[in-house]
């Protein structure tokens, strides 16, 4: 994994469990395999299974020459596309993600911001800063509020399903888009199935929840934009590329839309860029996934998985290579 993480990401609890699940240095952390260094090298070719995380370096073909015992990898983060290749699933490496777990706090996040934007907590609060004074908030937000409201849901993914879980305690409308869903499916999570447009269109609100994929890119361009109504709000914690931002930007500085964006394209935005100034725009940097505390959660589902692994059971978070093209 990527330098400092494994500091984050175990704890004294953490390192006491994986040497009563494995033989291993706890303490040995490798940031590079294509030219390790003697101790990498030693515990590579002895290796059976790899504990990953965020930053973990590409296991090419050369460096699995270099691990002929590696059986499984275990990832404590979500998506392994950054680091495994074809040549690990060609060699029939069993593989497990923590996507489940970090789908937790992203979707914590996403119900917090759903709650806040429907009740005009973000506007409130900026123009409460400005006025000091006594006004009629209840003429102001006399369109704000959570009952009734319609959420539209873009992606069934682990994130999105647990988001639409954690709407059913509301009296929320919620509308789904996810092309892989069938209407039986959908049933069952308790929305109602509906047309991109369609959902740009009811929605008081938008959830993106979609996989970065080549097919997903702008997803939300200007013509689907344009279908949202007036005061909609926007949420997009998934990844920057799902939105064309270029279109959004005119929107946003308009202040017909509102949005809530964890992720941008590019991740950080020019120094420049309104974004950081709109007082319709909530902008935080990418940290509605796993941090801090939450890291202990990958960690814990991560060692899970190694005693599963050790005790000759199946993952309970596997990943499979015919589901990576429509996953993240």
């Amino acid at each position: 994994m990527g330098p400092g993480i494994a500091e984050r990401l175990l704890g004294a609890r953490h390192r006491t469990r994986l040497t009563a699940l494995a033989r291993t240095d706890p303490h040995l952390v490798a940031h590079e395999l294509a030219d390790p260094t003697p101790a990498v090298a030693a515990a590579l070719a002895d290796a059976e299974v790899l504990l990953t995380c965020w930053g973990a370096p590409r296991l090419t073909g050369r460096v699995l020459d270099a691990a002929p015992r590696l059986r499984a990898v275990v990832h404590a983060a979500g998506s392994v596309k950054h680091h495994l290749t074809d040549a690990c699933w060609q060699r029939g490496i069993a593989v497990s993600s923590a996507a489940a777990a970090n789908a937790l706090p992203v979707a914590e996040y996403t119900l917090a911001a759903i709650l806040f934007a429907n009740k005009g907590v973000l506007h409130a609060a900026q123009r409460y800063r400005g006025l000091r004074t006594v006004h009629d908030w209840h003429r102001e937000l006399g369109a704000a509020g959570n009952y009734r409201r319609t959420v539209g849901v873009i992606g069934a993914s682990r994130i999105g399903r647990r988001v639409i879980e954690l709407l059913r305690p509301f009296d929320l409308h919620v509308l789904l888009y996810d092309p892989y869903v069938t209407d039986a499916d959908a049933i069952r999570l308790g929305v109602r199935p509906v047309p991109l447009d369609a959902l740009c269109a009811g929605s008081d609100l938008v959830t993106v929840h979609a996989p970065q994929l080549p097919a997903t890119r702008h997803l939300l361009g200007a013509r689907e934009l344009a279908l949202l109504p007036d005061g909609a709000t926007l949420i997009n914690t998934a990844r920057g590329s799902l939105v064309d931002g270029a279109a959004l930007l005119p929107e946003l500085v308009s202040g017909r839309l509102h949005a809530v964006l964890d992720v941008t394209e590019p991740e950080l935005p020019p120094a420049g860029s309104p974004l950081y100034e709109l007082p319709n725009v909530l902008l935080t940097p990418h940290v509605a996934g796993s941090l801090g505390t939450e890291l202990h959660r990958l960690a814990d589902h991560a060692l899970d998985e190694l005693e599963r692994h050790a005790q000759g059971r199946p993952f309970a978070g596997p990943v499979r290579p015919e589901h990576l093209p429509h996953s993240a």
